[in-house]
């Protein structure tokens, strides 16, 4: 059984209709091509989690309020990757320990 048309006028057609068709498919390869390089690049690009963070007030004056581990999804968005020295410091000054990730038990830091 021959399922494609027997004149010569309908096949010229779907053989249009294929060739815009492969041109779409292809175009679409290319654009999902180039997404998943610039994912790729923007991977490699993104800097390193930093060890620890201060999670900073809600104006840029105001002190940090809190200390978490680099990473910890509580940090909320105003937030600096800090040195280890800066994160200790800043708990020995009163600055919160998140209760979620709990940076002073990893920086050893013991109140009193």
């Amino acid at each position: 059984m021959n399922d494609l048309p027997p004149d010569l006028p309908r096949l010229r057609i779907l053989e249009t209709w294929l060739v815009l068709t492969l041109d779409r498919v292809r175009q679409q390869i290319a654009t999902t091509e180039r997404r998943e390089q610039e994912r790729q690049r923007g991977e490699q690009a993104r800097p390193a989690t930093p060890d620890w963070i201060l999670e900073g007030g809600l104006n840029r004056d105001s002190p940090p309020v809190a200390v978490h581990i680099g990473g910890c999804p509580m940090a909320g968005k105003r937030w600096k990757g800090v040195p280890r020295d800066v994160a200790l410091r800043a708990l020995s000054e009163g600055v919160e320990a998140c209760g979620h990730c709990r940076p002073d038990t990893e920086l050893g830091h013991l109140d009193g």
